[in-house]
């Protein structure tokens, strides 16, 4: 068969003639259709995944959508969604060829309507959508659920993973209006709230919505942009006050506001994001180094003052992170290409992280499984910090 075939690490991919894959029994075999490449594939080629380069030659691709040829459980020309851990140079060749195989449970039935590109194109974003909702906090009929940063495709396949879950109430969370109505229309009955984080009556005006429209409010993620990167010396004296309010006093404020919900849900969680500064100042992020651990003095002294209330108060640490914001302090350095790849080589797990690693370790907090963890600092940086505390 016809596939791209990588044939060192670190070097591009080539069309060629390979072996078609074997069938083994419980995996189907999958006609290749459409595929996207995702993170992982990246760390596989460039040698840079956890474990190890994969041996070479081989067919990249850890997802894809086609139809199925033989299958036991499937119907010869069903369309499906595949993805499976062993692909992609992971012990079998991957989708970027003309077949594969998948163990046949993950071999997904795609609805009519959706396309083959549209398929491939969400599947990575809803794994990561559907993982933390029904995996990590095993949503179900009932509950009720808050999604922040919703306007983006994780967030959205989050809100539809608890509908179909069965959740009875569903908030949906960010700060772009225009993507905010679609992400409600998304889901009958989600509520969208738009606002700044440091007005006072914005945020009394979001809690209102949802209380009104939702009844009560188990889960609260203070969540904010960083503050602006520079020197001591680089910062105006304004600076600091207006990163006082965005980085500290927006999650005492917001909180000051939903303590009393939260202690009517009897299962309350509160979940701070900061940054890994907290722990380790960062060149250049003075406002960041200074005013980021006052959240964190806070949150430690409030876990305790809250635990009677059944409310746990944790914080999230996120290190280095595939985001506008790293995007921001490459473009500070004289060469931003360079300073990305010096940042990838300081990372024990030779990568930046992702999104929804840090939506993953925020969903456990936010889980039944984590009630008796509380006060905490989570670290979710690929083993960068080296502080043993």
């Amino acid at each position: 068969m016809k596939a791209a075939l990588i044939r060192e690490i670190g070097g591009l991919p080539e069309l060629a003639e390979a072996d078609a894959p074997t069938r083994d029994s419980g995996r189907a075999l999958v006609e290749i259709h459409a595929v996207s490449l995702n993170p992982i594939d990246i760390a596989l080629a460039t040698g840079k995944h956890y474990l190890g380069p994969p041996k070479t030659p081989y067919v990249p691709g850890s997802e894809g959508v086609g139809v199925i040829v033989e299958a036991e459980s499937l119907e010869p020309g069903t369309r499906v969604y595949i993805s499976d851990d062993g692909l992609g140079g992971r012990g079998r060749d991957g989708t970027l060829g003309e077949l594969a195989t998948v163990a046949e449970e993950e071999a997904l039935p795609l609805p009519e309507g959706v396309s083959d590109e549209l398929a491939v194109a969400c599947g990575t974003a809803g794994l990561a959508g559907w993982l933390p909702v029904v995996w990590r906090a095993r949503a179900g009929p009932g509950d009720r659920v808050l999604v922040l940063g919703c306007t983006g495709a994780v967030g959205l396949s989050a809100i539809q993973a608890a509908r179909i879950k069965g959740a009875e109430r569903i908030v949906a969370a960010g700060r772009r209006p225009e993507r905010l109505d679609t992400a409600a229309s998304s889901v009958p009955g989600a509520v969208a709230s738009a606002g700044d984080v440091r007005d006072q009556a914005a945020m009394e005006r979001a809690l209102k919505a949802t209380i009104d429209r939702r009844g009560r409010l188990d889960i609260l993620i203070n969540n904010a942009g960083g503050p602006p990167a520079g020197t001591f010396e680089e910062l105006p004296a304004e600076a600091w006050a207006e990163a006082f309010e965005l980085s500290l006093n927006s999650a005492v404020r917001l909180t000051r506001l939903a303590l009393p919900h939260l202690r009517e849900s009897g299962r309350g969680r509160i979940v701070n994001i900061t940054s890994w500064s907290v722990r380790e100042p960062i060149p250049h992020l003075m406002l960041s180094n200074a005013i980021r651990p006052g959240v964190v003095g806070w949150a430690k002294a409030l876990s305790r003052e809250l635990a009677g209330d059944g409310i746990t108060v944790n914080t999230v640490a996120p290190g280095k992170i595939d985001t506008e914001r790293m995007k921001e302090l490459w473009e500070r350095q004289p060469d931003p290409e360079n300073a990305r790849a010096r940042d990838e080589a300081s990372i024990p797990a030779g990568r930046l992280g992702s999104p929804d690693e840090i939506a993953a370790a925020v969903t456990f907090l936010c889980s039944a499984q984590a009630a008796y963890i509380s006060g905490v600092v989570l670290p979710v940086d690929g083993g960068a910090l080296q502080g043993i505390w």
